[in-house]
């Protein structure tokens, strides 16, 4: 009969490198799916070939914008778990959410793709994503509430300049939702006007992660 470890589980349990590794596999998967869609009839002729590649640029530019906002996400989710000693249940639970909304992304980058016109396609597509970096919001506003979780170079300042990039994403994010149905092009501004917005609250965290003498 085999003599359980309770200690050994507890350990494995609590590590983070489990979730980073199906995080990091999940991820993985959803950015291959992303570009399933992405295709040309066959038995076309020359004229109508090259009519169907132009008529792709469509998906091309929501499979490029979703492949970026996935790799954000990817990125920002190892940033947050690099940060992470012990993981909980609470933690695991928020993961598994997040990985969950992550595998929604192609379905509605689909839509996006098919229906770039109609502001139901545009308003699941962004509620999709808000609701990937309400998560991760809500996971680094856990983990930096808790000191127990944190790694030892975690300090109050990256904590805060973590929690207020993701608090000014989710903000502006869902904003994009009810613009969706007042104007498509209304929401596509507000998404354009999350990369001046990252810049300047991803400055706010290169200094603090500088702070505290860790690069990632």
């Amino acid at each position: 009969m085999a003599v359980r470890d309770p200690g050994g589980a507890e350990k494995a349990e609590g590590s983070p490198d489990r979730l980073m590794a199906l995080s990091d596999g999940i991820y993985a998967i959803v950015l291959t799916l992303l570009v399933l869609d992405i295709k040309v009839s066959d038995g076309l002729d020359a004229a109508a070939f090259r009519q169907a590649v132009v008529d792709l640029w469509p998906q091309l530019a929501a499979y490029l914008w979703s492949f970026y906002i996935l790799a954000t996400f990817w990125r920002d989710h190892r940033r947050l778990f690099l940060r992470v000693r012990r993981a909980d249940t609470l933690l695991l639970r928020l993961t598994l959410a997040s990985l969950g909304a992550v595998a929604l992304l192609p379905f509605t980058t689909g839509l996006l793709e098919e229906y770039r016109t109609q502001s139901l396609a545009i308003a699941l597509y962004a509620a999709v994503i808000t609701c990937i970096v309400g998560l991760h919001l809500t996971i680094a506003a856990t983990v930096w509430r808790r000191k127990e979780l944190q790694a030892d170079h975690v300090s109050d300042q990256l904590g805060s300049a973590v929690v207020r990039d993701l608090g000014v994403t989710v903000i502006v994010l869902a904003l994009s939702v009810p613009a969706a149905f007042v104007s498509p092009v209304a929401a596509l501004c507000l998404w354009i006007l999350l990369i001046p917005a990252k810049v300047v609250t991803g400055r706010h965290t290169r200094i603090a992660n500088r702070s505290t003498g860790i690069g990632h």
